[in-house]
């Protein structure tokens, strides 16, 4: 009798279950295979305010670096695939703390509550992406919030959602949520915004809307303390300070718009940590007991990382008024503005400033850098922050133009780049700000040397977003497209 071996129906199952599970296996160690890319030959600017690398090799896997040094000084896997970066300069991406993004219909040049959408958003981070942002804090965002009299907006949660998210090709979004200001004297660059903060005029109020507030999760929280010139009344001591210690019970910073000498004062005693423009503008300048009251907090430990956001941008474009400066021809202001809007925006404003408003322009830029280099010199961070989404803020170049504007006031290139990727990324509690291990791959390649001319931000060739390229020229066709329909339709 011829014998077959022939597997029972049990044993058959089982070999093919551990045959299933054995492939799987290889197949899964496959997937966790992690890919690794070694960018090779820049000189490489790491953000912490030291000597830059020449000749750098930095390793980026899982989306964040891994190995930085000196080419040839690395642990490089066989697999890792090179990236050659030869006679180009790399830095972090910037890190904006002051932006107003969302509103802003920019093919159209309009700005209003319904644009404020999840895909207008987006759009506006990747703008911001395009020029090496890598993160940004929204304020005054448009979410639902109480009232105060028992109903609330229904605004909606559009920024508390992309908040959440990664969102491919775009800078990292945070919020500071809506803000807080006395009826009518919050934001007043557009009528869009101008009722999105809670509004208080008491104590009692003050300490309602944080309880609220605070349910954003928001990075800090913004008070705007500005008279307007005289033309609005303002948040008072007693409010600003019941709105201070209650969001301090909760753990939450406070950060002020705030314009006068005795604000700054005040405002630095109850332990504001943050300040969105300088302390002190307005025709003030900052004395010895403000410069006192600062070093005062840093030698008690008294909420001592005290910062600002000068949001020198602006300012510093207008100190070019009677001319037509270089940076309204820039290739990169064009590749997301449209002709007609940098010209209505900028162009036509700076070449209508007669002599005395270009002299009055230029004195109030250099008393704010004079504030802002006395407090700083006392111990203040300078980090990043441009104001940026309001029509006449270019978003994504703004940013550029602001680091102009710190090194014009007085810092040097090498201590600008600090204040706008590592510190700002610390206030901003980002994961980024350096090209150091453990940090994501936020990175800009430049085609010249920052160090040397800090308007060299400007001359990108690339930008790495969590170690993928952002598609520029994909994202540049599309906005140009949009520019031609819109003015088409004119």
């Amino acid at each position: 009798m011829c014998r077959t071996n022939v597997l029972s129906v049990p044993t058959l199952l089982a070999c093919l279950l551990l045959a299933s599970g054995c492939s799987s296996k290889v197949e899964n160690r496959s997937a966790e295979t992690p890919v690794v890319t070694v960018f090779e030959g820049a000189r490489l600017i790491t953000g912490d305010g030291s000597a830059p690398i020449e000749n750098s090799a930095f390793l980026v896997e899982n989306n964040q670096f891994t190995q930085v040094g000196r080419q040839g000084a690395l642990q490089i896997p066989p697999s890792a695939t090179h990236v050659d970066l030869t006679g180009k300069t790399v830095m972090p991406a910037i890190i904006d703390l002051h932006g107003h993004i969302g509103y802003q219909n920019v093919p159209d040049g309009t700005m209003s509550k319904e644009t404020y959408t999840r895909e207008n958003l987006i759009d506006h981070l990747e703008r911001l992406a395009y020029h090496g942002v890598g993160a940004v804090v929204g304020i005054a965002d448009l979410m639902s919030r109480s009232d105060l009299h028992g109903g609330r907006t229904n605004w909606g949660d559009v920024p508390l959602k992309v908040r959440d998210e990664i969102v491919p090709n775009a800078a990292l979004f945070k919020t500071a949520g809506t803000g807080i200001a006395w009826p009518g004297a919050g934001p007043q660059g557009h009528p869009s915004r101008s009722d999105v903060p809670y509004f208080v005029s008491t104590p009692e109020e003050a300490r309602a809307a944080v309880d609220d507030y605070v349910l954003m999760k928001p990075e800090f929280i913004k008070i705007w303390v500005d008279n307007r010139n005289g033309t609005k009344p303002t948040l008072t001591p007693p409010v600003y300070r019941a709105i201070i210690e209650e969001a301090h019970k909760k753990n939450v910073p406070v950060a002020a718009h705030n314009v006068t000498l005795a604000d700054a004062k005040e405002l630095m005693r109850a332990g504001v940590e943050g300040w969105l423009h300088i302390p002190v503008r307005g025709g003030d300048e900052v004395d010895d007991e403000l410069i006192a009251i600062v070093k005062m907090r840093i030698a008690k430990n008294d909420r001592p990382k005290i910062w600002m956001t000068p949001a020198l941008g602006e300012p510093w474009m207008s100190t070019h008024g009677g001319e037509h400066p270089a940076f309204l021809d820039d290739p990169l202001l064009h590749d997301t503005y449209s002709p007609q809007h940098i010209q209505e925006y900028a162009g036509d404003p700076l070449k209508k400033m007669k002599p005395a408003d270009i002299e009055r322009t230029r004195r109030t830029f250099d008393l704010l850098g004079r504030n802002a280099m006395k407090l700083r010199a006392a111990g203040m961070r300078v980090v990043s922050g441009t104001d940026t989404g309001q029509t006449r803020f270019f978003i994504g170049y703004t940013s550029h133009m602001d680091l102009e504007g710190l090194v014009a006031m007085g810092m040097t290139p090498a201590e600008v780049i600090v204040a706008a990727t590592r510190d700002a990324a610390d206030i901003a509690h980002v994961n980024a700000g350096m090209v150091a291990p453990s940090k994501s791959a936020d990175f800009i390649v430049l085609d010249a040397n920052p160090l040397e001319s800090i308007s060299n931000t400007r001359r990108i060739n690339k930008v790495y977003l969590r170690g993928q390229e952002v598609p520029r020229a994909m994202l540049r066709a599309k906005w140009q497209a949009q520019f031609r329909t819109a003015t088409s339709t004119r």
